[in-house]
């Protein structure tokens, strides 16, 4: 499947969006780019990974979220 991230960047600068698998490796990174200041949606093709818990970070600037999603198939 196919999941949509959506992310805001509220100074321009560089910004990271990166997946890792429950045991901390890096399975995707989605952005590593600078981008100007606005909201972005990015599409995520998740087809090639197994089920399961995955964090995503996102790291724009001094602001750092990280966050859980489940992959079901």
């Amino acid at each position: 499947g196919i999941k949509d991230f959506k992310y805001d960047v509220k100074e321009a600068g560089d910004v990271t969006l990166v997946v890792h698998n429950i045991l901390g490796q890096k399975v995707a990174e989605l952005v590593n780019d600078f981008k100007e200041a606005g909201s972005y949606t990015i599409s995520f093709d998740a087809e090639s990974l197994p089920s399961g818990l995955y964090i995503y970070t996102l790291e724009a600037g001094a602001t750092k979220i990280s966050k859980k999603m489940t992959l079901l198939k």
